[in-house]
C-alpha cells in the first residue's frame, strides 16, 4: 500500500499535415531542428524521423547537420542589418525636422503660410466653367 501509483504517459499523435509542415518549415530554412523541437515541444527525434520519411531533399540514411554558429553569426548579420536601419531612419528623422524648421522659417519671413500654399494662384484672366 505504500507504493505510489504509476502516472500514465499519454502518447500524442500528431496529423499527416502538421508533420508535413514542420519538415516544409525545416527545408525552407527557417528554423533548425531544434527550434522546432522547443517552439512546438515535439523531440529532435520525431522531428528527424518525419524529414527522414517525407522530405523530398533530405534521405533516409543522409546526416543533416547544423552548425550553431552559423544559426548565430545570422543572428548577428539580422541585428546589425537593424541597427543600420534603425541608424538611417533616426538620420531621415533629423532631416525632416530640418526641412520642417526651414519651412517655418521661411513662413515667417515671408509672412505666409508655405506648407499650405502649395496649389499656384489662378490669374485673373483665366475662365471658368459652370456646369
Amino acid at each position: 500500500m505504500g507504493k505510489s501509483p504509476h502516472l500514465l504517459q499519454k502518447k500524442r499523435r500528431y496529423a499527416l499535415t502538421f508533420k508535413k509542415a514542420i519538415v516544409a518549415d525545416f527545408e525552407s530554412g527557417r528554423y533548425s531542428v531544434s527550434q522546432l523541437s522547443r517552439l512546438h515541444g515535439i523531440s529532435t527525434q520525431a522531428i528527424y524521423n518525419w524529414i527522414h520519411r517525407f522530405s523530398l531533399i533530405n534521405e533516409k540514411g543522409t546526416r543533416i547537420v547544423e552548425y550553431n554558429d552559423s544559426s548565430q553569426e545570422k543572428l548577428r548579420q539580422l541585428q546589425r542589418k537593424i541597427a543600420d536601419l534603425e541608424r538611417r531612419l533616426g538620420q531621415k528623422q533629423v532631416q525632416l525636422d530640418l526641412y520642417e524648421q526651414l519651412i517655418a522659417l521661411a513662413s515667417d519671413e515671408l509672412g505666409m503660410d508655405l506648407k499650405k500654399s502649395f496649389s499656384t494662384v489662378r490669374s485673373s484672366t483665366s475662365k471658368t466653367t459652370e456646369t
